[in-house]
């Protein structure tokens, strides 16, 4: 046995892995579906023009924060951002 190991042990540390989900929690109404514009063509020339998003999710030792983010597709700059921690309309 390593030493690490001996001592999570001994301080009755222990990993989690994963997390539990209430089975049946999925409220809230449906996302609004939009078309496929870009169709993946990525290669924009002009500047400001088109801004991609995405929303990620990521566990703290204070609960989950999530993490909003706008893209310029021509630059690959951040636009903006915001960060919370529940995921509501305001993440924006």
């Amino acid at each position: 046995m390593s030493r690490g190991a001996r001592f999570t042990r001994l301080a009755g540390i222990k990993a989690q892995i994963g997390y539990k989900r209430r089975l049946g929690s999925y409220d809230g109404k449906p996302s609004l579906a939009v078309d496929n514009t870009l169709d993946r063509h990525f290669d924009v020339a002009v500047p400001d023009r088109v801004w991609l998003t995405d929303i990620t999710c990521s566990r703290t030792v204070e609960g989950f924060a999530y993490l909003a983010v706008v893209i310029d597709l021509c630059s690959r700059r951040v636009v903006g951002w915001s960060m919370q921690s529940r995921q509501t309309i305001d993440l924006r």
